[in-house]
């Protein structure tokens, strides 16, 4: 369940909001191929558990010059100046895995010290993932899991089971009586995280009596394009004219169905929630046309998947589910225990609505 208490909003002001997500760990959906390609670089034994040079650090994202990776990477950036080592952010323009791959190619090539990335496609970049790992290239995934076996951490912005009830209960939330139909506007129909949320919103929608009367009528795709996740939402409206919720767990999906409902003339007959930023939702949560969405600290996302694999190039961690570290956060340090499959759960999101949303504009900057 998302975080709502006014305690919390008013200590995460200084940060933007604590650490993202919750407590469980969220295992990878899709396992990697077992053999790296025959190109793969040759095995290095990894760096003994003792403080060596960070050296060169490469973050790559879903897509460079989208404002949520923009952030992350300030947190990875903040992190770096704090802990040492040279950080480069490199990317595809467009969500696209196969343009993922040449970039790892290259940071591996360039034998790069950690790759922090998140992925387009969990088996797509697995390959390239994995000779990387065997050139001895610690690879943190964050946001988007990679293939289990293609990354030594997967830090998780959220526990997936909470995202997909926090989901739902907004949408049941700004259903009138919770009741009526609703539909999902995703990013790419292989993203990890957005598929996992899906599923977990399902599970969620058939396995309570509370939301009996919530009907899951579409999923569609926008691939965290602006243009294609407006033309999506327009679509949904167009085929669902009984539509109440629109679901958007993408902060590219949920601004252009908050853009539509409101270009349409539908506020107030038809909502949007999911997941956002606070400036890119200030005017629809003020609006009407998404009275809640949610998020967790983007920026914190960033800075423990550096610190991450800080501790993996220093031998501090190796990855294995039980082994505890501790992060020192601008707000305070943070311990964590890495849970199976060798992920690490951020912390917990927050809502926003019209109560809160002026506070965090300003601080969070996007």
């Amino acid at each position: 369940m998302f975080h709502r208490s006014p305690r919390i909003a008013a200590g995460l002001a200084l940060t933007l909001i604590l650490a993202g997500c919750s407590s469980t760990a969220t295992t990878a959906p899709t396992t990697a191929p077992t053999t790296a390609p025959v190109t793969a670089a040759p095995v290095v034994t990894p760096a003994a558990a003792t403080p060596v040079a960070i050296g060169s650090v490469v973050m790559i994202p879903k897509q460079v010059n989208n404002p949520y990776f923009d952030v992350a990477f300030k947190g990875a950036q903040s992190a770096a100046t704090a802990l040492g080592g040279t950080l480069t952010q490199v990317g595809p323009s467009a969500a696209d895995a196969t343009q993922q791959i040449p970039f790892i190619q290259t940071a591996t090539t360039q034998k790069a010290s950690a790759i922090i990335v998140s992925a387009d496609d969990a088996t797509a970049i697995a390959p390239a993932l994995q000779a990387a790992m065997a050139a001895g290239i610690k690879v943190v995934g964050y946001d988007s899991s990679p293939a289990k076996g293609a990354y030594n951490v997967f830090v998780n912005q959220a526990d997936t089971a909470g995202i997909g009830k926090g989901l739902v209960d907004m949408a049941c939330t700004e259903a009138p009586s919770c009741t009526g139909e609703i539909a999902v506007l995703s990013a790419a129909q292989t993203a990890t995280n957005q598929n996992a949320w899906i599923d977990a919103m399902k599970t969620t929608l058939s396995g309570d009596a509370k939301y009996a009367n919530l009907k899951l009528v579409a999923t569609v795709y926008g691939d965290d394009d602006p243009t294609k996740s407006t033309t999506q939402a327009q679509a949904l409206l167009s085929a669902h004219p009984n539509l109440k919720v629109i679901v958007a767990p993408t902060t590219v999906g949920i601004v252009a169905a908050a853009q539509v409902v409101k270009a349409q003339g539908k506020t107030g007959k038809v909502f949007v929630t999911g997941l956002g930023t606070p400036k890119g939702m200030v005017d629809f949560v003020k609006g009407g046309e998404s009275p809640v969405f949610a998020l967790w600290n983007v920026t914190d996302l960033g800075y423990l998947a550096y610190a991450v694999a800080v501790d993996l190039i220093n031998g501090t961690i190796k990855g294995t589910a039980g082994e505890k570290f501790t992060v020192k956060f601008a707000s305070g340090s943070v311990d964590y225990t890495i849970g199976a499959d060798g992920v690490v759960v951020l912390g917990p999101p927050f809502v926003f609505n019209k109560d809160n949303i002026d506070q965090f504009v300003a601080s969070f900057g996007f």
